[in-house]
């Protein structure tokens, strides 16, 4: 199974969005095998965005995801990166489908309520980046043979 990065940024978690976001999540069927609420630090937040360096909005970016408590968590399911990324939806909501988080709950690309892994390789990164090996959880689900073939 594959696994991404999902992270619950500040302004869904100052909404108190956490547990609607995560329902959604978990009715699509995708598991959640690790998660928590933190602060993120500056350097984590640094290295997180390290491609957006030379961009005019980096600043902004770190300062914004470093404003207040994040939801980070490992969603694991059959193409887990693209399911995340389409039931998130489009970056800037205004574009967002309805039925998407984004489209949703979202309102401005600055405050746009998650972010999903883009890739595979994406999701492997940003996933050894928030967490350790001993906190992702390996386990069955009995709603595992209602999903999947």
């Amino acid at each position: 199974m594959e696994k991404t990065f999902v992270m619950i940024k500040p302004d869904a978690v100052q909404r108190n969005l956490v547990g609607e976001i995560i329902s959604r999540i978990e009715r699509k069927g995708l598991k959640l095998v690790a998660g928590k609420l933190m602060s993120v630090p500056k350097s984590l937040a640094e290295e997180h965005y390290v491609e957006h360096t030379d961009k005019p909005f980096y600043n902004d970016l770190v300062s914004f995801i470093t404003s207040a408590p994040v939801f980070a968590m490992v969603l694991e399911g059959e193409d887990a990166v693209k399911v995340a990324r389409h039931i998130i939806g489009e970056t800037n909501p205004s574009e967002a489908t309805p039925g998407t988080i984004r489209g949703d709950l979202g309102l401005t690309v600055g405050r746009n309520i998650i972010h999903g892994s883009d890739s595979v390789e994406s999701a492997e990164k940003e996933i050894n980046l928030w967490f350790n090996e001993d906190e992702i959880s390996d386990y069955e689900s009995p709603q595992d043979a209602w999903l999947y073939e």
